[in-house]
């Protein structure tokens, strides 16, 4: 069985390309933060997708986005030019799971603390009234 699981920020936007026969492909690196040491450490993945799921993760992922990533992990290796054998480690995504929202900056635009407080609902149509009725028959 050949399955990873991971949840890190992007180390830079994604790169889409298209391959002869049109379809998508997106790479992008992912910091994902070791839990269990005492300093702050980080392991760094490379991450492609491909088809619909790379043009999302194109057109809505910036660099520091928090994301989701399963898939299968991929070696590969070539020799380069100089004869020197090449060996490549990546994560090949099946899902991509956008756990920050926020509007994809523009050039001129920089990205804001608040991106991730936007939402597509209004936040003064909610009534919290609607969610203080309490039933007391709850043990916890």
């Amino acid at each position: 069985m050949n399955s990873v699981v991971l949840i890190g920020r992007l180390t830079r936007d994604p790169e889409l390309r298209f391959i002869p026969s049109g379809k998508a492909v997106a790479t992008f690196g992912l910091a994902v933060d070791r839990d269990f040491s005492r300093e702050k450490q980080a392991d760094f993945f490379n991450i492609v997708v491909w088809g619909k799921i790379a043009e999302s993760c194109a057109n809505y992922l910036t660099k520091g986005r928090l994301v989701g990533v399963k898939g299968r992990l991929q070696t590969s290796n070539y020799e380069n030019k100089q004869g020197i054998k090449i060996y490549r480690t990546e994560i090949i995504a099946d899902q991509v799971q956008f756990l920050e929202w926020g509007d994809k900056p523009t050039q001129k635009q920089q990205p804001s603390n608040d991106d991730f407080s936007k939402n597509d609902f209004d936040k003064e149509s909610i009534d919290l009234k609607d969610f203080e009725e309490i039933d007391e028959d709850i043990p916890f």
